[in-house]
């Protein structure tokens, strides 16, 4: 059993082409031996944002705080607030937008633990 405070994981800066104002926090992950999920918990700064992209496995968000939106292939603008839960398929074109002007948006990524 692993039993972690967010607050004691180190944040990383996100250093990717199209990615805005980014911190990735590896919560659980192949380090510890997790089975089959990694889980991740992002920050995306006020104006912050990830790039337009895809990518091959899925994605099983959790919004923590803050308000953004999961943009879709078309730019469509799907608001998130605390508490909602969202699925990236694999191969979706997608991209996490910061919606505040003001305060972090903040969520919970799991993937694969293969891609973390």
């Amino acid at each position: 059993m692993i039993i972690r405070k967010l607050n004691d994981v180190e944040k990383t800066g996100v250093d990717i082409p199209g990615v805005k104002g980014i911190t990735k926090q590896l919560v659980l992950g192949s380090q510890d031996g997790v089975p089959n999920f990694s889980i991740r918990v992002f920050t995306l700064a006020p104006g912050g944002h990830s790039p337009h992209h895809t990518h091959e496995v899925e994605h099983l968000n959790v919004i923590l705080s803050g308000q953004g939106a999961l943009m879709d292939e078309t730019g469509k603008a799907n608001p998130l607030v605390k508490g909602d839960f969202a699925f990236v398929a694999p191969h979706e074109v997608h991209q996490f937008r910061n919606a505040s002007e003001t305060e972090d948006f903040v969520f919970i990524c799991a993937v694969p633990k293969e891609y973390e």
